[in-house]
């Protein structure tokens, strides 16, 4: 019954992100505005990490699983990504680069904020 109320819970908030993205003038992913309603949920503390954790976790766990459609179907596009290889891992390395220098500040930033919090 538990997991039944995480679903619940995530798919309400992929729900009413379908629902903005509607609303708004402008095209914005209404994945991206679930993970933002999730973020500002946590934040204000109107939804627990404990209401969400078994399923976040079931999910991470089987997060290998969810990317193999995506991959065969690149597999249609071989001649296209050859023709195109330069580039292609000119993107990957640069995105791969900018990720890992945003999650390095992110932590940096996350552990200089609970430092304070502790002496508070």
């Amino acid at each position: 019954m538990k997991l039944i109320q995480q679903i619940g819970i995530v798919f309400g908030i992929c729900w009413l992100s379908q629902c903005i993205e509607h609303i708004l003038p402008i095209s914005f992913p209404a994945s991206v505005i679930g993970l933002i309603l999730l973020l500002i949920l946590l934040a204000v503390k109107a939804l627990r990490v404990e209401q969400i954790r078994d399923l976040s976790d079931f999910l991470l766990g089987n997060l290998p699983f969810l990317f193999v459609p995506a991959v065969t179907g690149i597999m249609n596009y071989v001649d296209v990504i050859w023709d195109n290889l330069l580039p292609f891992l000119t993107i990957c390395v640069v995105s791969m680069l900018v990720t890992y220098g945003v999650t390095v500040w992110a932590v940096k930033l996350t552990m200089k904020l609970m430092k304070k919090g502790e002496e508070a």
